[in-house]
C-alpha cells in the first residue's frame, strides 16, 4: 500500500483531475485527498457538479486532531464517491482557513501512512507548489511524489526549478527514487525523454491529451458509450501499472537502507 502525491509548479496541468482520474481506476481502495491551500473542493464543484454541499472535511479533521482522534475522523469524515471504492476526504473550503491546517500537516502524513493496515492506498492533490500553507509534510512523505506538467516549453520553463528543488531535497533526504514527473500530453510537442533531460527527474507515467475524457472527471460530463476505450482512460490504466512499478523500486530501495545501515 502507498502513499502517492501529485503537485505542480505553475499553470494548470491538470493534477486534480489526473488524481481524481488515477483513484477512480485504481485498483486498490483509495483515499483521495484534496490538500490543495487554494481552498475549495475543485471536485465537488466539478465531478459532482456541486450536488454534495456540506462534505466535511480537512478542516474538520483538524478539530478531531486536536482532540486526539485524527485516526478515527479519517474514516468517518472522509466521503465514499458513488459505486466506486475510493473515498474523497475535501479540502479547505477558502484560502484563509488553509492556515489553520498547517499544524496539521505533519500528523496526518503520519496518519495516512497507517491506513496501510486498512488496506487502503492513498492519492494526495497538492495542488501548486510554493502556496502560502502549502502541505510539505505530504509532500516529502509520500511514498512517490510526482511533480505534474505539460510537455510544452512554458510548462517546463515554469517546472524547472521546482524540480530542482525537489531533487535537491529528496537527494538530501536520501530518497532520490521517491520522485518522478508526471506528464501530461506527450508530444505536445515535446517527449517523456525530452523532459526528463530539461528537468533532471525521471518521467514515472504519462497521461494523454484527451480534453472530451478529461472532462468526465474535471467537470462531470457524462462518459461517452465508448469512454473505456479512450485515449485517457486507457493511459489512466497505463501509468498506474508504471507508478505500481515505480512505488515497488522506492520500497525496495528504503528496505535496502534500512537494513544496510537505518533509515535516513
Amino acid at each position: 500500500m502507498a502513499v502517492l502525491m501529485l503537485a505542480s509548479a505553475s499553470g494548470s496541468p491538470g493534477v486534480t483531475t489526473a488524481a481524481l482520474g488515477l483513484a477512480l481506476t485504481w485498483s486498490r481502495p483509495v483515499l483521495l485527498v484534496e490538500a490543495d491551500p487554494t481552498g475549495g473542493s475543485a471536485i465537488l464543484a466539478g465531478y459532482f457538479r456541486g450536488d454534495a454541499a456540506g462534505v466535511d472535511g480537512l478542516i474538520d479533521v483538524a478539530w478531531a486532531h486536536r482532540d486526539g482522534s485524527l485516526a478515527e475522523a479519517l474514516a468517518s469524515l472522509s466521503m465514499p464517491v458513488p459505486n466506486t471504492s475510493v473515498s474523497l476526504l475535501t479540502g479547505a473550503r477558502g484560502h484563509t482557513q488553509a492556515r489553520s491546517l498547517t499544524s496539521l500537516w505533519e500528523p496526518l502524513a503520519v496518519a495516512l501512512k497507517g491506513l496501510e493496515r486498512s488496506g487502503q492506498d492513498v492519492i494526495v492533490d497538492a495542488g501548486r507548489l510554493g502556496l502560502a500553507n502549502s502541505p510539505e509534510p505530504l509532500i516529502y512523505g509520500a511514498d512517490l511524489a510526482l511533480l505534474t506538467v505539460r510537455s510544452d516549453l512554458v510548462a517546463l520553463s515554469g517546472a524547472r526549478s521546482w524540480a530542482e528543488t525537489l531533487r535537491s531535497s529528496f537527494h538530501v533526504m536520501g530518497v532520490e527514487q521517491r520522485l518522478g514527473v508526471l506528464l501530461v500530453g506527450e508530444g505536445r510537442p515535446y517527449t517523456s525523454r525530452n523532459v526528463a533531460k530539461v528537468l533532471g527527474v525521471p518521467v514515472t507515467a504519462s497521461l494523454a491529451w484527451d480534453e472530451r475524457s478529461a472532462a468526465v472527471f474535471s467537470h462531470g460530463n457524462q462518459p461517452g458509450r465508448h469512454f473505456d476505450g479512450a485515449a485517457l482512460p486507457r493511459s489512466l490504466r497505463a501509468a498506474q501499472a508504471s507508478l505500481e512499478s515505480a512505488l515497488a523500486v522506492s520500497r525496495e530501495s528504503l528496505d535496502e537502507v534500512s537494513v544496510g545501515g537505518g533509515s535516513r
